[in-house]
């Protein structure tokens, strides 16, 4: 028998198999440890229990007992509140507002490029060459610290790491002068909660 959308008493995420917004919430939770029911479905066909809950039916969709979220970012910065340890967030102001630019650049330039680039046509071909452009032209970011912006991981990182690992799959290759990219890339995927936050058909993009 299946569970209500609305009796669910634990956490619960309702994601796609391969969607770079439902992966970014994967891995915030994953960075926290938390435990939580991965409920897969598919965002052509959004089940009844998701519509009921979500009148969008969009993915990725959190419930937390009564609560129910449906923006990437707003579920982010509720999983960082709600489970504090360990903080994905600077503390000061100055670096929060950072690293908060920083979501909204990969939101706003990047994530929409990486939605163009797939397929053989001459505007996929064009969306492959400006995500690496503009991937280049941020090198200096990529330099500036251990992770994005910050010493530790942030939810910037969660943001980006999920496009990075799809850029194979994209057909965008970086030139050897993007090595600082690739190297960040490969810090984050070693990471064993990076592992747990991967899907099956996600894990396969760089098999």
């Amino acid at each position: 028998m299946a569970v209500s959308a609305r009796s669910r008493t634990v956490l619960t995420l309702y994601s796609s198999r391969d969607c770079v917004h439902c992966h970014r919430v994967r891995l915030v939770l994953a960075a926290k440890g938390v435990t939580y029911d991965l409920v897969i479905a598919d965002p052509a066909r959004p089940p009844e229990d998701l519509l009921d809950l979500n009148p969008y039916g969009s993915l990725p969709t959190l419930v937390d007992r009564d609560l129910v979220l449906y923006d990437t970012g707003v579920i982010c910065e509720y999983i960082d509140e709600r489970y504090p340890h360990p903080p994905l967030m600077p503390v000061d102001p100055l670096s929060r507002a950072r690293v908060r630019l920083a979501i909204v650049r990969v939101e706003k330039e990047w994530l929409p490029l990486a939605a163009q680039a797939a397929g053989s046509t001459k505007a996929a071909e064009g969306a492959r060459r400006q995500l690496r452009e503009g991937l280049i032209a941020a090198l200096p970011l990529f330099k500036a610290a251990k992770f994005f912006l910050n010493t530790e991981i942030s939810l910037a990182d969660c943001a980006l790491a999920p496009l990075i690992w799809r850029l194979p799959s994209l057909g965008v290759s970086l030139p050897r002068e993007a090595a600082p990219i690739t190297d960040y890339g490969e810090r984050i995927f070693r990471n064993p909660g990076f592992s747990r936050s991967l899907t099956p058909e996600e894990r396969a993009l760089r098999e």
